[in-house]
């Protein structure tokens, strides 16, 4: 099997590693001083700095990395903490002096009508526009605050016959058709996250303090202004996102009735109650598609296959390298990730699998977002590589549609790989009303950011009933409903990243529907569309893939009939 290595530098020593702040500065310096007085020079100090820029970010994605993998361990721990607050803080003023160097050089308007340059030097401008040396040490206190929730999340466990559980294999128990057990743990869970909901408030407080600060710095009148500028949210306004909202909550959420209640009559109960939800609605035991992280590798390995050569020799060569840690395990950090290393090209995977169809789709996702990376890493500059959230997550998402064909390969049994279909047709129905409820409850805590932790509770509980089921019965759980935002990594890591799942969630429907059609055709769509990396806008990428960018109840409604056509002949 292949083993990519990193094409040969440029600039930079082939020998060149980091180790602080000193070594990467006469780099930042010799950029600094370069005269640009022809075309060609600007090409060459652009394709420079880019290599300059992959080198740290794939050291930073490696501290990360290992941090991840074991929170516990506390020189890498030291050693991510060391990237935040030693190198980052001083790459911050030397980018942006960089960019104004950029900006005032006479041969950049002849870059900007060629395709990528436009859209990396319109970022190029925002990003002086909102530039402030007083937010650098901010930023980098706001890094050290959020990476704490990783560490209180990765410490929490529970306690089942005497064996310890991280809160991802807790979970699985969730699927259990004994009921009293489903009760029993997720009180348990419930409980454990409970226990630190103080702790997590606080923290909460501190970030949404430290982040308002950033914003007006900015001259911005909110954090959420600020960040939609600091994103690169160029296509869409929050105006937009309220749109999508009222979307979801006409043509998505009331669907979530029938099937709450649909699931209420197959139990035969009484009273739904949230630990009813997660269990297969007509009472059989969970699917169980693999049983070791190195069964879920091989298989997803010959399922990208299938569908396309190039796709499973992704995969393979993140095996080949070591580019994946799969299975769950205390002191690991929660959540999944698919990382981006930028100068050699070969992301690297992160998980935390048991052995439920959660975690199988979850590595349909992350092996996407893992595809787009390799369609990308070859493209000029480091800038066109690194694609927004709405391009990234459409990979991720379709190809978690695209992959169910494929699915034969986990389920041998004919109504085991219906029944998981169906469960994950369903999940995107579930899917959307749930990002318009952390989406909008982002809205208003960036709006507000001055409220109480009473404010905050009801805003949260108000949001969340208009995009819930009513039929739930949450009788005796009020707190645990009150908390639940808490399990949501992006509130506390990545602030409004989220409701580019939402927006992707329906081009990757689009795209299966594309791809259901005509299998060929659909899938050369999605791959030319990814090929593009972000030398285009968010619409010219989606048009590529033959698909719209667009959040209309009228567009909603055909893309949810879709699926519920797909679900009819399950």
């Amino acid at each position: 099997m292949t083993v990519i290595k990193r094409k040969t530098r440029r600039f930079i020593p082939e020998n060149f590693s980091i180790t602080t702040w000193e070594a990467i500065a006469p780099f930042f310096d010799e950029l600094i001083k370069k005269t640009l007085d022809t075309e060609e020079a600007l090409r060459g100090w652009l394709k420079d700095r880019s290599e300059l820029e992959s080198i740290i970010s794939e050291d930073a994605g490696w501290r990360y990395i290992r941090m991840t993998c074991d929170t516990t361990n506390e020189e890498h721990n030291q050693h991510y903490m060391q990237f935040v607050t030693e190198i980052q803080p001083k790459i911050a003023p030397i980018s942006n002096d960089l960019n104004k160097k950029a900006v005032a050089c006479d041969f950049l308007k002849a870059l900007e009508k060629e395709e990528g340059y436009d859209i990396m030097i319109r970022g190029m401008r925002k990003a002086l526009e909102i530039y402030r040396d007083e937010n650098v040490p901010l930023q980098t206190k706001l890094q050290q605050e959020a990476q704490k929730f990783g560490q209180i999340s990765g410490a929490m466990s529970i306690d089942h016959e005497g064996k310890e559980l991280t809160m991802q294999q807790a979970g699985v128990l969730l699927q259990s058709t004994d009921r009293k057990l489903r009760e029993e743990i997720y009180n348990k869970i419930s409980n454990r996250r409970l226990e630190d909901k103080g702790t997590l408030d606080e923290l909460y407080n501190s970030l949404i303090k430290l982040r308002d600060e950033v914003g007006r710095n900015a001259d911005f009148e909110n954090y959420r202004d600020y960040k939609f500028t600091s994103m690169g949210r160029f296509d869409y306004t929050p105006q937009d996102c309220f749109d999508f909202h009222e979307s979801v909550a006409t043509e998505v959420a009331p669907i979530l009735n029938q099937l709450a209640e649909e699931r209420k009559k197959s139990l035969s109960l009484d009273n739904l109650k949230p630990w009813d939800k997660s269990v297969d609605a007509e009472g059989k035991s969970p699917l169980k598609p693999f049983s070791t992280g190195e069964e879920l590798l091989e298989k997803s390995i010959e399922c990208f296959d299938r569908i396309d050569p190039f796709l499973g020799q992704c995969l393979s060569i993140m095996k080949e390298m070591g580019h994946l840690d799969l299975e769950s395990r205390k002191g690991k950090a929660p959540g999944g990730y698919n990382y981006p290393l930028s100068e050699i090209g070969v992301p690297f995977i992160f998980m935390n699998a048991t052995s439920t169809l959660r975690d199988l789709v979850t590595l349909m996702h992350e092996g996407g977002h893992a595809v787009h990376s390799f369609l990308t890493k070859d493209l000029e500059l480091v800038d066109f590589k690194h694609t927004p959230s709405e391009v990234a997550e459409l990979a991720s998402m379709s190809m978690e549609l695209i992959s169910m064909d494929q699915w034969d390969l986990f389920f041998e049994n004919e109504d085991d790989l219906k029944r998981a279909k169906k469960e994950h047709l369903e999940q995107i129905i579930e899917t959307l009303p749930w990002v318009a409820t952390i989406d909008k409850f982002q809205h208003w805590v960036y709006e507000n950011p001055n409220h109480s932790i009473a404010d905050r509770t009801t805003a949260w509980n108000e949001i969340l009933d208009t995009f819930s089921d009513s039929i739930t019965d949450w009788e005796g759980l009020q707190t645990n409903k009150d908390y639940m935002w808490q399990k949501q990594l992006h509130l506390f890591e990545v602030p409004f990243y989220y409701i580019e799942y939402g927006m992707a969630q329906l081009g990757a429907i689009a795209v299966w529907k594309n791809y259901k059609e005509d299998k060929q055709k659909g899938l050369e769509g999605y791959m030319n569309a990814l090929k593009l990396g972000y030398k285009r806008s968010i619409p010219e990428v989606y048009a590529a893939a033959n698909i719209k960018f667009d959040f209309s109840k009228a567009y909603i409604k055909e893309l949810i009939g879709f699926v519920k056509m797909e679900l009819g002949k399950l």
